[in-house]
């Protein structure tokens, strides 16, 4: 992985929300990254996540418009907890630092990791947030979007608002049919300069869990693969969303309290050791 990075490619981050990483993996770790992942989703037969039995496309909660969420892609979560591949994969510590980096926090703890799959004709990614999902309030928290296939404007690439992570808040309708439901919540954006980002298979971006963003439809009949991170530091608090937490774990926490379970969120990276 080319985890080092620039001055300038920080400085962009901060301001804009997002960055994208041209050759993020080497021909050979894209390689070993896509053999981990499809062997992973395979293991699960559907299921979104390893202590439920929904599985992707069916209602969860989350959204309930389940018929178009279904197709708009397979999300497959915490795919770490099951897959020993992809496990030693998501807790790289280079990983880690990069994100300490680009945050500006001390140490980073895994929140979820998530395979995103477009199929053929899949419809589009409404404009949303990620943070106001997740069980912690953090305005740094981010996420890497590594590229399992080329993402291209045809076939469901990222778009961004630039710098709306400085403005938006935890307010969230949801990922729905509406792709512009979430300028209700922050009207300031209806005219604002969205930014596609097609990569390479092997790039990768990184964007913050505020910033407004999508994806497009999938207007080809090839699939669209991402996997994904979503990441919190060290110290992040319950602020009693369940998201991805079982049952058994929500039962025992109550909001203020400290996420630090290493068995659910690792601690992946601490600067200075």
């Amino acid at each position: 992985m080319h985890t080092a990075l620039s001055k300038e490619q920080i400085d962009a981050y901060r301001r804009d929300g997002f960055l994208v990483v041209e050759n993020f993996l080497s021909p050979e770790e894209l390689d070993h990254w896509r053999t981990a992942v499809t062997e992973a989703v395979a293991e699960r037969k559907g299921r979104k996540m390893p202590d439920r039995e929904t599985k992707t496309g069916e209602e969860d909660g989350i959204n309930k418009e389940s018929d178009y969420f279904g197709k708009v892609f397979d999300q497959l979560l915490n795919l770490w907890q099951t897959n020993d591949k992809v496990k030693k994969i998501m807790l790289d510590e280079k990983l880690g630092g990069m994100v300490a980096t680009l945050s500006g926090w001390e140490a980073t703890r895994i929140w979820h990791d998530q395979a995103l799959i477009k199929r053929p004709w899949a419809n589009p990614t409404s404009w949303h947030l990620d943070t106001p999902f997740w069980s912690f309030s953090d305005r740094r928290a981010l996420s890497i979007w590594v590229a399992l296939d080329d993402a291209t404007l045809e076939n469901g690439c990222l778009y961004f608002i630039p710098g709306s992570y400085h403005s938006t808040g935890f307010e969230n309708p949801g990922i729905g049919k509406n792709m512009d439901a979430v300028f209700e919540f922050y009207p300031a954006f209806l005219q604002a300069r969205s930014v596609a980002a097609p990569m390479k298979a092997g790039s990768c971006s990184f964007h913050n869990g505020l910033t407004i963003h999508g994806a497009g439809a999938n207007m080809t009949g090839g699939f669209r693969r991402a996997m994904t991170c979503a990441y919190m530091p060290d110290g992040a608090v319950f602020n009693g969303i369940q998201n991805i937490l079982t049952d058994e774990q929500v039962s025992h926490l109550k909001p203020g309290d400290l996420l630090n379970n290493d068995e659910q969120n690792p601690l992946i990276f601490r600067r200075g050791g």
